[in-house]
């Protein structure tokens, strides 16, 4: 029997490799406040015309949802891996 490639699977391993290019945030706001809570992140295509989004949670309430580049100490935090 012959083992066949997933290229899903491989897309994974590679998308687990590189660091997100976006990091997606929940937007709580509260009166005046606004509480942000880091819920998941995005990777870009390889072909550069879209991103996967993965969230780790969805909120259940109100809110938005917002992408941002990941600062220095973010990136360094993930190490080249997913959320």
């Amino acid at each position: 029997m012959t083992t066949r490639k997933n290229s899903s699977t491989t897309k994974a391993k590679t998308r687990e490799t590189q660091p997100p290019a976006l990091i997606a945030y929940h937007v709580a706001e509260r009166g005046e406040k606004s509480f942000w809570t880091r819920i998941g992140a995005a990777w870009d295509h390889e072909d550069a015309k879209g991103l996967t989004l993965q969230l780790e949670l969805v909120p259940a309430g109100g809110g938005r949802i917002v992408l941002r580049e990941p600062n220095a100490d973010e990136a360094q935090a993930t190490g080249g891996e997913g959320t």
